[in-house]
């Protein structure tokens, strides 16, 4: 049985809000991508064995349910490994946000396989890992601009998806605890 202890904010950012890091640290960049190229495989075991209706819960009121966390976390990997890829070949390239919440209303999202959705992760991330372990420290410095939050190094995209991994992983892991699944 689920306690209504937490609060809204403690259910929606679990593992807290994102700081972006200010200059470049080679251990934070290491770390980063030892959480990138662990999350398929936690993505994996947090579903593993949930029933198509513990799939279809919210994890917190208003929320996505587990199956759209599962389906937006490779939807929004996929963008940001296009846009190190921009930023990587191009200078200062302006890129495209999306609608993420439109996204998550799909059809494939609310009623897709989420083993789908993981094995795409997988393949992602290895492809993503292996970019980000060639990089050197000025690629670290190159930058895109999002159109709504400004310039970004790519030293402070990695860390962000990083916690973005961490952050909806810890949706599924926390509901599940809640919940006693």
């Amino acid at each position: 049985m689920e306690t209504p202890t937490l609060s809204i904010e403690q259910l929606r950012f679990p593992v807290g809000r994102f700081e972006a890091p200010s200059v470049f640290q080679s251990v934070r960049i290491q770390e980063a991508i030892a959480t990138l190229e662990a999350l398929p495989e936690q993505l994996q075991q947090a579903i593993a064995g949930l029933s198509e209706e513990q799939l279809d819960t919210p994890y917190r009121p208003g929320g996505w349910t587990i199956r759209q966390v599962v389906h937006h976390l490779p939807d929004s990997h996929m963008n940001s490994y296009i846009r190190f890829r921009l930023a990587l070949t191009e200078e200062r390239p302006v890129i495209k946000p999306y609608d993420e919440a439109g996204w998550a209303q799909l059809p494939d999202a609310r009623e897709g396989d989420p083993a789908v959705s993981v094995q795409l992760l997988t393949a992602l991330h290895q492809r993503w890992a292996h970019l980000l372990r060639a990089m050197d420290f000025p690629q670290w410095h190159r930058t895109f601009v999002h159109p709504e939050g400004g310039e970004l190094f790519l030293f402070q995209v990695v860390a962000l998806y990083a916690w973005h991994s961490r952050h909806h992983l810890a949706h599924i892991t926390a509901l599940k605890e809640r919940r006693g699944w």
